[in-house]
């Protein structure tokens, strides 16, 4: 009788040591939506606050005169150049964009949430590295991969 005893509270502990708070589930959207809202808003140090210096974000591009689809990398730096002048005329989204924020897993320590923004998907993965939430990866595309 003891032994399923034991294992169920061991279930249960195991439960509790890798337990995101209610505090890191706001924290972990937070980074998303300042990923995307930093172009919205052409605001640099939005994107900073929410990304690793090392994130790298990719996707893949269809090579106009082979045809053959590759794997295309952008990195921190750039994004941050990109935060701040890619919606300088104010064109780029509607006037309600859409940013609808899933958080898929989170375990411990990392978390992978998927974006929903007007014209692409965006699958993330955000790291807690000093008490800190950052983004370090994004894999995306358009909805309509023939944009690619």
């Amino acid at each position: 009788m003891k032994f399923p005893t034991i294992l169920i509270i061991s279930f249960f502990l195991s439960f509790s040591i890798h337990a995101q708070t209610q505090q890191d589930s706001l924290d972990i959207k937070q980074v998303a939506l300042d990923y995307i809202e930093s172009q919205h808003n052409m605001n640099p140090d939005q994107f900073e606050r929410a990304a690793h210096p090392r994130m790298v974000k990719r996707t893949f591009w269809k090579h106009t005169k082979t045809g053959k689809e590759y794997l295309g990398e952008t990195f921190t730096d750039a994004m941050i150049l990109l935060a701040a002048t890619y919606n300088q005329d104010g064109d780029k989204f509607p006037a309600n964009p859409q940013k609808e924020v899933i958080i898929l897993d989170i375990y411990d320590k990392t978390a992978s949430v998927k974006l929903i923004a007007d014209e692409w998907i965006d699958y993330m993965h955000i790291v807690k590295l000093n008490g800190k939430w950052q983004l370090v990866n994004v894999l995306w595309q358009f909805k309509d991969s023939e944009k690619h």
